[in-house]
């Protein structure tokens, strides 16, 4: 039993006559026939009573008719509900993002060429992140969390974020470009409470052979930039959060040992249906960084 055999029965049996039908349905008269005879030969019993060319329902006909065009309606409600939400996510899209001061210029920046996009953003999450890449609660992830081979979903590099010190302007270290971890060892500093920057940061002092003195734990860029620039500690600061804010009253140093840094990546479900626009805000989203990238090393190089 399909649609189409279920579609032929219900015109058949307004009318009550094979001849219309075939003619409404574009089909031959005798293959309708045929048709009508498979599917009351899968049900089990006649639905039709025939007298020479004439047919009329019977009440087993009346009764598949009733669920035919309860299902019929259910069908065509549940067509209206996925068109509905197909065309709420035309244009809007779902984001999970890391902190970051360029998640607004990202975001206007696009807006820019599509004035009518909305967007739901998140705070990104390692616990529920591959849960809604799966789900579809999420359409794309700027991510600093590394995948796992076995998720379905795609990721892709955007940047290889380095890590600074950052002292104030009045610090013996502020008259130098770059710093080994260990010279400041024994410095407070002002840290973030939690999060995937501090697991980094602390993955970092671990490995040039110390625990923080944490003077101060905040939760936001700008509070930490405030106490570092009262010289109540100093702090770790990343090239994008350097990049978005310029404070002449903080100094960056580079990190020469070792090597601190966070990987940046984009990710996104690609088992799931993209509507174009979340598609074009993939694509613009690595023209961006893409972008910064060049900034960033030109920076560094200025330096």
């Amino acid at each position: 039993m399909d649609l189409l055999q279920l579609k032929y029965f219900q015109t058949v049996a307004h009318l009550e006559h094979m001849t219309r039908a075939a003619h409404i349905l574009s089909i031959a008269q005798p293959s309708l026939s045929q048709t009508i005879r498979r599917l009351e030969e899968e049900i089990g019993v006649p639905l039709f009573e025939r007298k020479g060319r004439r047919i009329k329902l019977n009440r087993y006909g009346k009764i598949f008719l009733d669920k035919t065009e309860a299902a019929f309606s259910l069908l065509q409600e549940a067509k209206q509900q996925v068109s509905d939400l197909a065309n709420v996510k035309e244009d809007s899209i779902s984001l999970a993002v890391m902190r970051t001061p360029l998640i607004p210029d990202l975001l206007s920046s696009f807006r820019k060429q599509h004035p009518f996009v909305r967007f739901r953003v998140k705070q990104i999450s390692r616990r529920l992140i591959s849960q809604q890449l799966e789900s579809g609660e999420v359409d794309i992830c700027i991510s600093p969390y590394p995948g796992h081979e076995n998720h379905p979903y795609n990721r892709v590099l955007l940047l290889n974020d380095e890590i600074y010190v950052v002292v104030p302007k009045s610090h013996r270290l502020a008259q130098q470009t770059s710093v080994d971890l260990r010279d400041v060892a024994h410095e407070p500093f002002v840290l973030k409470a939690d999060g995937a920057f501090r697991e980094t940061t602390d993955r970092y002092c671990r490995m040039a052979g110390f625990q923080p003195d944490i003077a101060f734990e905040v939760d936001d860029s700008l509070s930490i930039r405030g106490l570092v620039r009262e010289g109540l500690g100093i702090a770790f600061f990343s090239s994008l959060t350097l990049h978005a804010v310029e404070d002449a009253s903080i100094v960056p140093l580079k990190i020469t040992r070792p090597h601190c840094y966070r990987t940046i990546s984009l990710a996104w479900n690609q088992e799931h249906y993209h509507p174009p626009i979340v598609r074009q805000f993939y694509d613009f989203i690595l023209d961006y960084f893409a972008r910064l990238n060049k900034d960033l090393r030109v920076n560094q190089d200025d330096k």
